[in-house]
């Protein structure tokens, strides 16, 4: 029987993502763990590797396919032993939400019209490849933790009747609870839902806020001579970024605080451990930066700080207890907050080689979700380009993040003497719901604490 290949669900808050390459070709035989696709989310790129055994039968969304909703038919699998031709033929019967755009060369063309699958008939016996991400209703899952298999229409059946479809016994193709199962089910009054099920249905996490609107195209260009500009449309991170920033700044009542760090201790520190590092290949195993040492102090503060170590609900203060560092890194088209996590507990030289990894990756678009969602607060460090203050906005569901300016000699007063000392500024910007002004001051504090005097990062 045919093997529907669906839009998988890559992050939590994904709605649709683009297509970037196909990886197989129609006739090529794919097992589980086979990667068979390339997807772009608004932060990465990452592979859809294959569930089931099989044939690719046909491919139904076109590389370089922009828009494509989570759930969407994508391909169709003939099973071991079923010809190509009937799998393309019966397969594609799954309940999608409307397909993607067409690919566009240009940003001039006009966009492909959108299509919907249909409905999936109950007597079709099609599985879908991604059970991950279903339509809605989710396939039900039975007492002993297994996955019980049933039809959309069963599905959407026995919801709107409160039946539990795990409580059925199915008498479609390998036990598959079918139509005539859940009314069967109905008119004999037995697998009603627990109570508990709709709670769980009325608590789904909301769909993500729409991009924010801004000044329409005709509001801004008839400001400029015509042909003197040319319009480049926004892609998915432009957009995720817009939508965050302005919801941060609409939602946070931003408080700012700045402090002056003296590098000279840290750098001379820097210097020596890099000298020490043992060779491997003839190259050191580590190499550690200004900014690994920035990471770990900051996690070593908000460690000694706990209270600012802290998100804010409209129910709770969560208190994290770990120091889930962001390091904000630029890519084409916008930036990325890779994350080093239990960065408290982690050696100098271990931050500094896995935030080379993710860094790299980063730029690459080859983070995983898991590696750039959450955390606990970020740095933004601008002081390679040349920055000497600045403050950064903090990025929800962060209370805090760190803005590090470049560090330069200046004039200081020293025992009543002027003297001469590498000097950082850096600003804490916190979210005074969760952590005000003396809060952020004394996070600064142990922050500079650490910075002006690094052999603490090491004990």
């Amino acid at each position: 029987m045919p093997i529907n290949i669906t839009m998988p669900a890559l992050s939590p808050t994904m709605e649709e993502g683009n297509l970037a390459k196909w990886l197989v070709k129609e006739g090529d035989k794919v097992g589980p763990g086979d990667v068979i696709a390339e997807i772009e989310t608004d932060k990465a790129t990452m592979e859809v590797e294959a569930v089931d055994e099989g044939t690719v039968a046909k491919i139904v969304v076109p590389a370089g396919t922009e828009g494509v909703k989570v759930n969407a038919l994508i391909a169709i699998l003939a099973a071991d032993g079923e010809s190509i031709e009937d799998a393309a033929k019966g397969g594609g019967d799954t309940p999608a939400p409307a397909a993607a755009e067409a690919p566009k060369a240009e940003a001039t063309k006009s966009e492909a019209p959108k299509s919907e699958a249909a409905p999936t008939p109950d007597d079709k016996p099609i599985r879908d490849q991604n059970p991950a991400a279903p339509a809605a209703p989710p396939a039900p899952v039975a007492s002993s933790g297994e996955r019980t298999f049933s039809s959309p229409l069963a599905r959407r059946i026995a919801k709107e009747a409160g039946v539990d479809v795990a409580a059925i016994s199915g008498s479609g193709p390998h036990g598959r609870v079918v139509k005539k199962d859940v009314e069967a089910a109905i008119a004999s009054g037995t697998g009603k839902a627990p109570a508990a099920a709709a709670p769980q249905a009325a608590a789904a996490p909301a769909a993500p806020a729409a991009a924010p609107k801004g000044m329409s195209d005709d509001a801004v260009l008839k400001n400029f001579a015509e042909g003197s500009y040319e319009l480049v449309k926004h892609d998915g991170m432009r957009k995720t970024i817009a939508r965050r920033l302005q919801e941060s700044k609409q939602t946070i009542p931003h408080f700012y605080v700045t402090v002056d760090c003296e590098l000279d201790a840290l750098l001379k520190l820097r210097s020596e451990l890099n000298k020490a590092a043992p060779l491997k290949d003839d190259k050191p195993v580590y190499k550690l930066s200004v900014n690994d040492m920035v990471i770990k102090a900051l996690a070593l503060a908000l460690r000694d700080v706990p209270n600012a170590n802290v998100s804010w609900t409209d129910e709770n203060m969560v208190m994290h207890k770990h120091s889930d560092v962001g390091v904000a890194v630029s890519i084409p088209g916008g930036l990325i907050t890779p994350i080093i996590r239990s960065a408290e507990l982690k050696t100098l030289s271990a931050i500094s080689n896995e935030m080379k990894d993710l860094g790299k990756r980063a730029k690459d678009r080859k983070l995983k979700p898991e590696e750039y969602q959450g955390g606990t607060t970020a740095v933004s460090n601008m002081g390679m380009m040349g920055v000497k203050d600045f403050a950064a906005v903090v990025n929800p569901p962060h209370a805090t993040i760190l803005a590090v300016g470049a560090g330069e000699q200046r004039a200081v007063v020293k025992d009543g003497a002027l003297a001469i000392a590498t000097v950082m500024s850096v600003t804490l910007s916190t979210d005074h719901r969760a952590v005000d002004g003396a809060l952020g001051a004394e996070l600064l504090a142990a922050f500079k604490g650490y910075i002006e005097n690094p052999m603490g990062m090491l004990v």
